[in-house]
């Protein structure tokens, strides 16, 4: 970056040089015109009057150079910085003309242009990438500054009035920022992120988040941009991405406000804050790691405002809900709900949580992190970075009397043995496991260590499940199904008329699903309950084929099934069956 210092000593010296000079021809002109015989020649005069205004331009010149040098180092953007070198030299074109042309209006026209074209012309340009409240020279700026100036003078600002273009304004939405390691509020934090000329964009990214009820936000920076995509039902959209710029500074808002380094961009680091939108109360789980092309940011959106389900409202069979309710009801034994990440299974486990009487029992929950908040539970959230682990934590609870206990997740053999162990002692334990079906989640356990004796007089249950997303009700449409599928299917042909599906040729987008063909998601699901003779089978010598025979005969739905169910009733497609089962 060129600095105008050198440039200002030069023309200070220069000035004063003429000036000196100016005057002193002036006095020996006129000492010389009174002798008789001698012209006074033409000497280097210089009118003060019209010297200001270029004093005035020369010190604007100088400042604009250094607010240009400072401004494009802020926004990050390599295409910026050369306007430094152009606002210089063409200032210093400007000047030399000054000296050069003798008519003086001419000169200072040709000087105010030379200053003042390239000025508007990086403005105009900088202007086309920054957030609103980031433009300069517009009416709400112009109107902040003699706010500023109103205000120093003891007056009251009365410009703006109303307007939100600057950082308190934007989407209704409040974030609450928190510091590192601890739950509460940390107003400081968001006083830090206001400070940013991206906190408005910030805002609005969130809100346009909710609004199209994603429960993911992926920051995904490219060489040119920083991409956004949201992740709504389960698939991951598309949306408006920033320029490097301002995307970065968006990050650094979310990281000040969840306590993070923003210093630090290659290191993975995780975080949370919250937001208050319209009465509801949103947390959001932020998570960073480096890439080659810069910082990524994966934000996780929990709305604890949305409460938790019934098991009558997660897509049940009447039939499976009056089981599963008579199972988790129970003194004691080990309820599992399996699945892969993100397929509902702790809403599945809060669901049964809120069929036990509370009032009742002592319900503890360990879990990473929480995600639902219950009353009239106690709720533990493990800390890995403190030393607070499942296990430890469920040994601590086992000493407080609990009548119910629920485990996040089963991830190690001490918190899996652990866990059979208090099922077997009186108490009634819920967690979850990573397994594709039920089936497969007992000899998961069988993985990770647990006796098979221990799995076999612990488990009561096993619940597997998947979310399918359903058809939009205002544009599905219907469509009659092979014959060939049906019978593949196992499906009567004389009791199947039709099929639904999202639009082929949308004529529109829809206004509801925004073109998806998908408004929200439905569970699928299949119960293994362990009877006496599935016990023996996993004491003495546990096989995939011999207990999954044995769960057919008691007459177990399997996952795809029931999800054909949920395509018979159009509730679902039959492609969005097979790509989530499949």
């Amino acid at each position: 970056m060129i600095r105008p210092r050198l440039a200002l000593a030069t023309f200070t010296l220069m000035t004063l040089g003429a000036t000196a000079g100016a005057y002193a021809a002036e006095s020996a002109g006129v000492l010389l015109a009174q002798a008789p015989g001698i012209l006074r020649g033409p000497g280097m005069y210089l009118n003060l009057f019209k010297f200001l205004p270029v004093l005035a331009v020369f010190v604007l010149w100088a400042w604009t150079s250094y607010w240009i040098d400072d401004d494009a180092k802020e926004l990050v953007n390599p295409k910026f910085e050369i306007w430094n070198s152009v606002v210089f030299f063409s200032g210093i074109l400007g000047f030399a003309m000054v000296w050069a042309i003798p008519i003086y209006p001419i000169s200072l026209t040709l000087l105010l242009l030379s200053y003042f074209v390239p000025l508007l012309s990086y403005i105009y340009t900088r202007n086309q990438t920054v957030p609103d409240d980031s433009k300069v020279l517009t009416f709400y700026h112009l109107g902040e500054v003699m706010n500023d100036l109103m205000n120093k003078a003891g007056m009251k600002g009365i410009f703006n009035k109303g307007d939100s273009g600057g950082n308190q304004g934007g989407p209704p939405i409040e974030f609450v920022g928190k510091s590192q390691g601890a739950s509460k509020a940390d107003p400081t934090r968001v006083a830090q992120a206001e400070e940013s000329r991206s906190y408005t964009s910030a805002k609005e990214l969130v809100y346009d988040a909710v609004l199209r009820r994603a429960t993911d936000i992926h920051f995904e920076p490219t060489t040119e941009q920083l991409s956004i995509r949201y992740r709504i039902d389960g698939i991951l959209h598309a949306a408006e991405p920033f320029d490097r710029p301002t995307g970065d500074a968006v990050i650094n808002v979310f990281k000040v406000l969840g306590a993070l380094d923003i210093s630090e961009k290659r290191k993975p680091q995780d975080g949370s804050f919250g937001a208050k939108l319209e009465g509801r109360e949103l947390e959001f789980r932020v998570a960073t790691s480096g890439s080659k092309s810069g910082e990524k940011m994966v934000m996780r959106i929990l709305d604890s405002g949305m409460g938790v389900s019934a098991l009558d409202e997660a897509g049940l069979r009447p039939k499976l809900a009056t089981e599963i309710r008579g199972l988790v009801t129970q003194p004691h034994g080990m309820f599992l709900c399996c699945g892969p990440t993100g397929s509902g299974k702790t809403t599945t486990l809060y669901a049964c949580l809120r069929e036990i009487d509370r009032f009742q029992k002592n319900i503890i929950t360990v879990e990473d992190p929480i995600e639902y908040h219950l009353d009239n539970i106690t709720q533990m959230e493990i800390n890995s970075k403190s030393g607070q682990t499942f296990s430890g934590s469920l040994r601590s609870i086992l000493r407080q009397d609990p009548d119910v206990i629920m485990i996040g997740e089963i991830r190690d053999q001490e918190t899996a043995t652990i866990a059979c162990q208090a099922a077997t002692t009186g108490h009634m334990v819920f967690s979850t496991v990573h397994a594709n079906d039920t089936v497969t989640a007992l000899f998961r356990l069988l993985d990770l260590g647990v006796e098979p004796f221990m799995i076999a007089s612990a488990l009561t249950a096993v619940l597997g499940q998947r979310l399918v997303r359903m058809l939009c009700e205002n544009c599905k449409e219907p469509y009659k199904p092979k014959p060939e599928f049906l019978k593949k299917a196992n499906l009567p042909a004389d009791k199947v008329d039709v099929f639904y599906r999202r639009p082929a040729e949308p004529q529109e987008v829809c206004p509801q699903c925004g073109g998806t063909g998908y408004l929200g998601r439905t569970g699928i699901f299949e119960l293994l309950i362990i009877t006496e003779p599935m016990r023996d089978m996993i004491r003495e010598n546990p096989s995939l084929n011999a207990i999954k025979a044995e769960a057919r005969k008691n007459g177990m739905i399997y996952l795809q099934e029931d999800g054909l169910r949920q395509v018979i009733q159009g509730k679902t497609s039959i492609d969005e069956l097979l790509r989530v089962v499949k």
